[in-house]
């Protein structure tokens, strides 16, 4: 879908990011699929979610594997899948909405800058993220170094539901 927009895109740069990262495939439906095209997308759902996990990216993977917990745990959890912030911005409200859930507490999930995401997790949210850099070591350490681990996803969760 990445490479079709891309393709497609009349004005201004794209660019295709891939990770070195051994991924589990994410399934996804029809509907799914013509979603990722406005950018954010409902990935995977539960009935009265009382969380939403955003993640993009290698970061989906995470979100996914803290969704299982969570959900074994008893909260009820959706994840978002928002490959590119812009072009959901440009989204009607109420899809945005119907995506992000308003009412429902929010997390997100960056590996990199964690800024950008604060307007979407909102003052009763929280981002997991870095903010530091400069550190050396295999990926798995730096990993738990920096927080991306399920624990801290799960922890990051239960300290603000």
């Amino acid at each position: 879908m990445s490479w079709v927009a891309g393709v497609e895109k009349k004005t201004g740069p794209s660019c295709l990011i891939f990770s070195r990262q051994n991924l589990n495939f994410q399934k996804r439906d029809d509907a799914t699929i013509a979603n990722i095209a406005k950018g954010g997308y409902v990935l995977a759902d539960a009935a009265n979610p009382k969380v939403v996990l955003i993640a993009t990216g290698s970061e989906v993977q995470l979100a996914m594997d803290a969704k299982k917990v969570l959900d074994e745990q008893g909260v009820a959890t959706r994840v978002v899948s928002m490959p590119c912030t812009n072009v959901f911005d440009r989204q009607d409200q109420a899809y945005k909405d119907s995506v992000l859930l308003p009412t429902v507490h929010k997390v997100a999930i960056e590996a990199g800058v964690t800024e950008g995401w604060y307007k979407y997790v909102g003052l009763r949210g929280a981002v997991v993220g870095m903010h530091s850099f400069g550190e050396s070591a295999p990926a798995p350490e730096l990993f738990k170094h920096f927080g991306f681990t399920v624990e801290n996803v799960v922890n990051t969760v239960k300290g603000i539901i």
